[in-house]
């Protein structure tokens, strides 16, 4: 049905021209520009060197590179550049777009990238018509309007979530700003109005528990009302009650280094733009304790924590979700010390299901096992996708204030039917961020955890069951066994120490990991600290503690610039 749309889209006669133009507002990578200027198209982890070809030349056999040229979100970073070489190819790539697959035909023809592209297209209108003759800009125009047309049928068809509201957020902005589409702006308003009620739920949460999704769909969100407001339309109560939930859970979510958690295939968000969209909402709301969108935090002096403290996505919003139940990420100041290992979707399937693996994660894990499974691929959004199955149901939080500090304390039943083992977790940070102290058990509750324990126990020859707790490090912290083994010393970039011990009932080793980043080559290298056992009883308890060495001040200027590596290095 989209290509059918499409393909009558095409035939339209149409109005051409602009009755008016947001502001540009996205965010371009200037250094990303100036490789795409260079034909050098790094995209979904491939590399292609390709200086005399169109960018619509490369990767057309893999789904997500295709599916990020079709967005045209790369023209942000060519805007960024913005000179006359960076201009000439944004406008060349465009036009070569129309010739290809402006009659209808292609792989962009869905709601979500002709939203996205649509966006993107309007906000750099100026930049894309700069030079062109007459003609060339009709074509444009009628481009923008076909593209517009087949949105305004083809909308519904978007999933719930991002993709419909890149979806309406584009034919919001095309209704506004093409000749003869202001008719689609009342039902698109209307549909968002709708979507902002039934996907952001009281906590300022969407179902994938995403962090950078939910940046996403807050910016979409500003976008959409300073172009209502711009073209004096009114914007509705349901979507300033979704900013409003949405900004405090945004800045829950944020690290003490500005980053956003990374979660659920989520990243760190693109650099500047959630201070940007969080400035431009105009909302300065802040959580107070407890847990928002399913997470929990913990924030002393300089430092950070915040932990996955509820049951994984579940059914077709689990199509990206990680098995992280109880993980968590550390952060001191400007510098990450204990992260995940992120989503590998950049780096291919494999690398994809890797990543979304419990030991993936810093948290403990049974060996062979991961909290949630992922279940048989399945087509989803005309791609095959493993959903999460097998997920956690009981994820209880309690949070309290200590003497000298504050308690999280957690537990989940992921391992319950497979070994009739919890997993509990207790996180105490200290008032002043100096140290933080974990334990982490696995247990029986009732006399059929103990027949299935029981019953895993002979799986394994009554070796016990093999767990691991893992603490996955930023590639930027140097490790280094201390102490004849006893310890672990891990250096940051600022210069603090921070020193990991265990109570000795688990073996520590510091082992290869690797961080997983949008915008590389391939995964960089880095290590892990792995504390490894065997459950030989109803109950194991490991306990662990992270501290600031003695002599590292509490608070100390950090002027060391941020590594810029270059990428085709990594």
């Amino acid at each position: 049905m989209h290509r059918l749309h499409a393909r009558l889209a095409a035939r339209a006669r149409v109005p051409t021209g602009f009755v008016s133009q947001p502001e540009p507002r996205s965010i371009g990578r200037y250094a990303r520009g100036r490789q795409l200027t260079a034909g050098n198209f790094l995209f979904s982890g491939h590399l292609f060197e390709a200086p005399d070809s169109s960018i619509w030349d490369i990767g057309q056999d893999e789904p997500h590179i295709v599916e990020e040229l079709q967005g045209c979100t790369w023209l942000d970073d060519l805007a960024a550049v913005g000179d006359a070489k960076a201009r000439g190819k944004a406008q060349a790539w465009v036009h070569d777009w129309i010739d290809r697959f402006g009659n209808g035909s292609g792989p962009g023809w869905t709601p979500e990238l002709t939203g996205r592209r649509l966006i993107r297209w309007i906000n750099h209108g100026f930049f894309l018509l700069r030079g062109r003759d007459k003609a060339a800009s009709d074509i444009y125009y009628r481009s923008l309007a076909r593209q517009a047309l087949f949105l305004s049928r083809r909308w519904t068809a978007a999933r719930p979530g991002l993709p419909r509201v890149e979806a309406l957020t584009g034919m919001i902005y095309a209704g506004l700003s093409l000749e003869g589409m202001g008719d689609h702006v009342a039902p698109a308003v209307r549909a968002l109005a709708r979507d902002c009620k039934a996907q952001v739920d009281a906590e300022g949460g969407i179902p994938t528990r995403n962090p950078e999704e939910l940046l996403e769909v807050f910016t979409l969100f500003t976008w959409a009302r300073q172009a209502l407001d711009e073209s004096e339309h009114a914007v509705p109560e349901e979507l300033e009650a979704a900013l409003a939930r949405i900004a405090p859970t945004l800045r829950f979510l944020r690290h003490s280094d500005g980053g956003l958690a990374r979660f659920h295939g989520g990243g760190r968000g693109i650099e500047g733009r959630l201070d940007q969209a969080l400035s431009e909402s105009g909302i300065s709301d802040t959580a107070g304790p407890g847990r928002r969108m399913g997470f929990a935090r913990m924030q002393a002096g300089r430092t950070s924590v915040i932990v996955d403290a509820a049951p994984p996505p579940s059914g077709e919003a689990s199509y990206d979700a990680h098995a992280s139940t109880l993980a968590f990420e550390l952060t001191s100041g400007r510098r990450s010390v204990i992260v995940n290992c992120g989503s590998g979707r950049a780096f291919g399937p494999e690398w994809r299901r890797a990543g979304r693996a419990t030991a993936s994660h810093s948290t403990l894990g049974l060996d062979g096992y991961s909290s949630s499974r992922l279940g048989v691929p399945s087509r989803l959004n005309g791609l095959r996708q493993e959903l999460l199955v097998d997920l956690p149901q009981d994820v209880p939080i309690e949070q309290s204030d200590l003497d000298d500090g504050m308690r999280l304390e957690m537990g989940h039943d992921g391992y319950r039917k497979t070994h009739g083992l919890t997993h509990a977790r207790t996180l105490d940070l200290t008032w002043d961020g100096r140290g933080l102290v974990g334990e982490d058990l696995i247990t029986t509750l009732s006399d059929g955890d103990k027949a299935r324990f029981d019953r895993a126990m002979d799986r394994e020859g009554l070796d016990g069951i093999p767990y691991s707790v893992r603490f996955h490090l930023h590639p930027e912290v140097d490790a280094n066994v201390d102490l004849g083994g006893a310890a672990i010393s891990l250096t940051l970039k600022s210069g603090e120490i921070w020193v990991f011990r265990h109570d000795g009932v688990s073996e520590m080793r510091l082992e290869p990991s690797v961080y997983l980043e949008n915008g590389r080559l391939k995964p960089r290298a880095t290590q892990q600290v792995v504390l490894t056992g065997r459950a030989m009883s109803y109950a194991t308890r490991v306990r662990w503690s992270l501290a600031k060495a003695q002599e590292t001040p509490t608070a100390l200027r950090d002027f060391v610039e941020d590594g810029i590596a270059d990428k085709d290095q990594d």
